[in-house]
């Protein structure tokens, strides 16, 4: 009797009937290998076990099956390739394509050994390998879609897009029906800052693939990149609706909702996110800036300090934590945390500007014009720097940097009154008086205001005039 002997009918549970007793199936068969069962009902009893497995997608059982197979069965190609793909899908991907090497040598021109073995390449990060495989395929087969779509997935992935983009357009002019490639299309598009036409490719997805999570994602992170914050929230909820616990889709709603100005709303996702990955550092990082900007500063030191805790190294986690601190007048602290920050990335110039206020509070002059004279040299266009730094010159009697420092304000933003009105101090100072006198007058020109500040810094002095008597004696 056959080891898989069944009755042919038309009824449809009878293939799950072969599925639920194949255990039993497998253990005769085990039972006939040790009573010498003859080699060629091995075989078919073999292939049989084996395609269910690959079926059911249970790789390990089927690798084990494989090379039972494959002791009578040593120059199959095709179940050499077979070997290749379960090891493929148990991610070892060497082993793979040392079985694809050795189907190929049986069969050196099947397009589908060449497309496997260049996707074990791809999977190993050998690109130009890989694609010299779909390469070779494609000239066995110019139709080949698998070689094709491979291809260009391999190119996605060596920031080609462009190219990538080409190959998919060609796939989906033969086969407009083909979903995945208006996926990857769009995201190729996205890669290359189409956004409308990303939009278009993950809609045409969508419609073939309504169910598609990744899809409606994807959507969405676009949609972030064009600002249209409304709309890519809607497409996360589309995300959230088919896959709830997904914490990519959780997070990046936050941030949608944060853009919004929706800190409370965006709160929730964060956790929510945190709820599915505990571990999250940008989800920390971000709740922790959402109740910083809600002025919770308590709430957002734990968040940053859980950040920190996860990757010692995340130097955004301690640039937060800080500012919190400053925020408290805890600037021992925000000091020491914008050192840490500052060990891990040096040239991060809203990070020295921190740091030289935090030293300035604490007393520490020459190291706050030191860290202001950093942030400018990292970011020469920082006018708040530019002008700490010119006035902290300026109340330590360093007359001509601190004029230098007011003049590239005044360089950077011409209509700015603050560094006008320093600016005159220092000419004053420097006995410079006509020239003072004109910076003054623009000072209160542009700012109206400035006069009610002059009073109050120089009280009883009715007039431009009696001010520079006044610094003249």
């Amino acid at each position: 009797m056959d080891l898989f002997d069944y009755e042919d009918n038309d009824d449809a549970d009878e293939s799950d009937s072969k599925r639920d007793n194949l255990d039993d199936q497998i253990k005769r068969f085990q039972e006939h290998l040790k009573d010498g069962g003859g080699g060629s009902t091995n075989i078919e009893a073999l292939e049989e076990i084996v395609n269910y497995y690959f079926e059911a997608e249970k790789y390990e059982e089927a690798l084990h099956f494989i090379n039972l197979l494959m002791e009578y069965l040593p120059f199959s190609a095709d179940a050499w390739q077979r070997k290749g793909i379960c090891l493929t899908n148990l991610q070892r991907p060497a082993e793979a394509l040392e079985c694809f090497d050795k189907a190929l040598n049986l069969n050196p021109v099947d397009t589908e050994l060449l497309v496997s073995r260049g996707l074990a390449l791809d999977n190993l990060g050998r690109y130009e390998e890989a694609l010299g495989c779909f390469d070779r395929a494609i000239e066995i087969d110019a139709t080949s879609e698998e070689a094709l779509f491979s291809k260009a997935i391999t190119l996605e992935k060596m920031d080609r897009a462009d190219e990538a983009a080409r190959l998919f357009h060609f796939i989906l002019d033969g086969n407009p029906r083909h979903k995945e490639a208006w996926y990857e299309l769009g995201y190729c598009y996205d890669c290359l800052d189409k956004f409308d036409d990303a939009l278009a490719c993950y809609d045409k997805h969508i419609a073939f693939d309504p169910f598609n999570h990744n899809a409606w994602y994807n959507r969405g992170i676009v949609l972030n990149r064009m600002a249209q914050y409304t709309k890519a929230i809607e497409s996360y909820e589309m995300a959230l609706a088919i896959k709830e616990e997904f914490g990519a889709a959780w997070y990046n709603k936050g941030n949608a909702l944060a853009n919004l100005g929706r800190l409370y709303d965006a709160v929730e996702c964060y956790r929510e996110t945190l709820r599915i990955e505990p571990k999250d550092i940008p989800a920390w990082h971000n709740l922790g800036n959402a109740y910083e900007e809600l002025g919770l500063f308590k709430d957002a030191i734990k968040c940053f300090t859980q950040a920190v805790k996860h990757d010692p190294k995340h130097y955004e986690s301690y640039f937060g934590r800080g500012s919190c601190y400053d925020s408290l007048q805890q600037h021992r602290k925000a000091y020491n945390d914008y050192n840490r920050a500052l060990a891990l990335c040096k040239n991060y110039p809203d990070l020295w500007y921190a740091k030289a206020d935090a030293a300035y509070s604490l007393g520490k002059w020459r190291e706050a014009l030191y860290s202001y004279k950093m942030a400018i040299r990292f970011d020469p266009t920082n006018l708040e720097a530019w002008f700490d730094l010119g006035e902290t010159l300026l109340e330590y009697g360093y007359f001509k940097e601190a004029l230098k420092s007011f003049n590239k304000c005044i360089e950077l933003q011409p209509k700015w009154s603050d560094p006008y009105y320093s600016r005159a101090k220092v000419l004053f100072l420097m006995r410079k008086t006509f020239d003072a006198l004109e910076s003054l007058k623009m000072s209160f020109q542009l700012d109206p205001e400035k006069k009610k500040i002059f009073e109050k810094e120089f009280p009883g002095v009715r007039s431009i005039k009696e001010f520079t008597s006044l610094l003249e004696k």
